[in-house]
C-alpha cells in the first residue's frame, strides 16, 4: 500500500512563503497539483525519479521550486505567494519510474495521492 503524507500548508499573507512536504512510502516520480474551491485539479510541478528533471505550471515558474531528498520526500517551496495560489494542494506519485515530467501533466498520469493540505494566501 503506497502512502503519501503531506504537511506544511497554512495561512500566509501575500508575498509570503510556505514549504510543503510529502513523505512517500517508496521512491517514485512525484508531482504537486492544486484544486481551488469550485475548480478542477490542476498541475503545479513535478520531478523525475532521479530529481534531475522538473516541470512547472507557467504561473508558478520563478516562484515555486520542487525538490526531493534521498529519503523519498518531495518538497514544494512556494515563495512570493499570491491570493490566486489559494487551494488545496495534493502530492501525487507515479508508478511509472521513467515517467516524463512536463508542464502539461494531468492527474491521470499519477497513480497515488496524498490527502491534501490547505494553502490560503490572504491579500
Amino acid at each position: 500500500q503506497v502512502q503519501l503524507v503531506e504537511s506544511g500548508g497554512g495561512l500566509v499573507q501575500a508575498g509570503g512563503s510556505l514549504r510543503l512536504s510529502c513523505a512517500a512510502s517508496g521512491r517514485f516520480p512525484m508531482g504537486w497539483f492544486r484544486q481551488p474551491q469550485g475548480q478542477e485539479r490542476e498541475f503545479v510541478a513535478s520531478i523525475s525519479l532521479s530529481g534531475g528533471s522538473t516541470a512547472y505550471k507557467d504561473s508558478v515558474k520563478g516562484r515555486f521550486a520542487i525538490s526531493r531528498d534521498n529519503a523519498n520526500t518531495a518538497f514544494l517551496q512556494m515563495n512570493n505567494l499570491k491570493p490566486e495560489d489559494t487551494a488545496i494542494y495534493y502530492c501525487a506519485a507515479s508508478r511509472a519510474p521513467f515517467m516524463m515530467v512536463h508542464s502539461g501533466a494531468i492527474p491521470g498520469e499519477f497513480h497515488y495521492w496524498g490527502q491534501g493540505t490547505q494553502v490560503t494566501v490572504s491579500s
